[in-house]
């Protein structure tokens, strides 16, 4: 019996149009056209032997059978680029330097370096773990090879949009309603920050008051205090400690919050060839888990009576 070979082609086409939600953005993201990408995923239908998308309104959504090949088509993928970048890695040596921001610096972080370590076993990865503003300061003066940020619209040519990610309010079990009339406790960073700017116009806009009860400088600074029940806080719910949860804003009496863009900087200078292989799995790796959190999203909590 002949064996089937996914064409890994249209395995990369099929998962970058999930992860974008577009299939049209994954035919332009990959320089091809609409209908080559139309006829690679007729092809892995025809594989498959059963039907692995579906309409969702205006688009198109994975069946469950869609959900496993998904899952599948990502570790081949993976073990595809590992094995690319092992053969290119194996002879070399030196540093990439690394700009994170910090909401990435556990959840993302370590699958990223272990796979680029089996790839590129004798270079080292200096990792710089800091607030979006300072990493793209940095990089603009040639202090770091590249920079997982959240993007403020700066002008940068030398960057990958990677997906924009919904903010969330963020709260704990502490966390009690607000009486009529008083104002809304915040633990924020310290400005300039766009979560912080973001939360602040959108109570403005809504007519709520607020008040900064916690004024952080860094992410563990405010899920202390947002664990002691100081106040909410607004972050993106990917990496989020198991014991803090986004709030049910409309239960809360607290406005929706906009999104914010994630972006992947690189140097100006071409990148050395280890650099340039962090920074794809950098990408890939973000991207799956925008998609991956966004299916697996934790349910929204509804804050305690106070008392």
């Amino acid at each position: 019996m002949r064996k089937t070979l996914l064409d890994l082609d249209a395995l990369q086409s099929f998962v970058r149009g999930v992860e974008l939600g577009s299939f049209a953005r994954a035919a332009e993201g990959l320089h091809r056209s609409t209908s080559a990408i139309s006829a690679q995923l007729k092809k892995l239908e025809e594989q498959a032997g059963i039907p692995i998308l579906q309409k969702n309104g205006r688009g198109l959504e994975p069946t469950p059978a869609g959900e496993a090949l998904l899952s599948y088509a990502r570790r081949l993928l993976e073990l595809n680029d590992e094995a690319v970048q092992a053969l290119k890695g194996a002879a070399l040596a030196g540093s990439v330097r690394l700009g994170l921001a910090e909401d990435f610096g556990e959840g993302l972080l370590p699958d990223a370096l272990g796979r680029f370590a089996r790839a590129c076993p004798d270079v080292c990865v200096e990792v710089k773990v800091g607030r979006s503003q300072g990493l793209q300061q940095a990089l603009r003066n040639g202090q770091l090879d590249l920079a997982l940020l959240w993007s403020d619209g700066s002008h940068w040519p030398h960057q990958d949009q990677l997906g924009q990610i919904p903010l969330h309010w963020i709260a704990s079990s502490a966390t009690v309603a607000r009486a009529p009339g008083q104002p809304v406790s915040l633990a924020l960073f310290d400005p300039p920050c766009l979560a912080r700017r973001q939360a602040c116009d959108a109570l403005d806009q809504a007519g709520l008051a607020w008040r900064v009860a916690v004024n952080g400088s860094s992410l563990a600074s405010l899920w202390s205090a947002v664990r002691a029940g100081l106040g909410v806080t607004a972050r993106a719910a990917l990496c989020l400690p198991p014991d803090l949860k986004p709030l049910d804003a409309t239960a809360a009496g607290l406005p929706p919050l906009q999104k914010l863009e994630l972006a992947l900087w690189r140097a100006q200078t071409p990148l050395p060839v280890a650099a340039e292989q962090l920074r794809l799995i950098l990408r890939d790796g973000a991207a799956a888990q925008i998609a991956a959190g966004e299916r697996a999203a934790p349910k929204p909590r509804v804050p305690e009576a106070a008392a």
